[in-house]
């Protein structure tokens, strides 16, 4: 184990934490001190206001980027959200594993993008693994669908509504189901 990063970024690179690891306190602290912003980001009416703390909670000023609130977020600081971006009611972002919106994209009502995961082996199974998510430009995710730990989603893709997204997604394609498979190709 790599003692010498710092937690935050060993999940984000991929790592497994222990639950005896010397810095898992800072993982419930993190998260209790983003809740504080989310009450109040959840609780504001003003795009303007919801914008400036969703800015504050990712560490960057964003740019043009819609968010209907409530929405839930256990870390902020590995999420990356790019311009024009529109985010639905009711989403749940777990960003340990690191998470990557491009331009362009528009994330429906109720969707999760998990980046966290635990161990198989039972042994190890309260461990903490962090695996990131890219969400490429002008790519669609439609309502309560869920991207899985590690998964690419294709530039001009689109995720069905429902659908469970374990393997990465190439371009231009639509996917579906759960499992989630390609359903047809996008003509431009």
């Amino acid at each position: 184990m790599s003692f010498n990063k710092d937690i935050f970024v060993r999940l984000r690179d991929g790592e497994t934490i222990m639950p005896n690891d010397p810095e898992i306190h800072k993982l419930r602290e993190a998260s209790y001190e983003i809740k504080k912003q989310l009450i109040e980001l959840n609780n504001s009416t003003e795009p303007d206001e919801i914008l400036n703390i969703l800015g504050e909670i990712v560490g960057e000023k964003l740019k043009n980027v819609a968010v209907f609130t409530p929405v839930y977020i256990n870390y902020g600081k590995n999420l990356k959200i790019g311009k024009n971006v529109f985010i639905n009611f009711d989403c749940t972002f777990l960003t340990l594993g690191g998470i990557t919106i491009e331009d362009d994209v528009l994330i429906g009502p109720k969707v999760s993008l998990i980046t966290e995961n635990h161990p198989l082996e039972p042994q190890h199974r309260k461990g903490l693994i962090g695996k990131s998510i890219l969400i490429k430009k002008n790519a669609w995710i439609g309502a309560n669908s869920t991207i899985l730990p590690g998964v690419t989603i294709g530039e001009n893709a689109v995720v069905a509504a429902g659908a469970v997204v374990s393997k990465d997604v190439p371009d231009n394609v639509v996917v579906g189901g759960i499992p989630a498979k390609i359903i047809k190709t996008i003509e431009s």
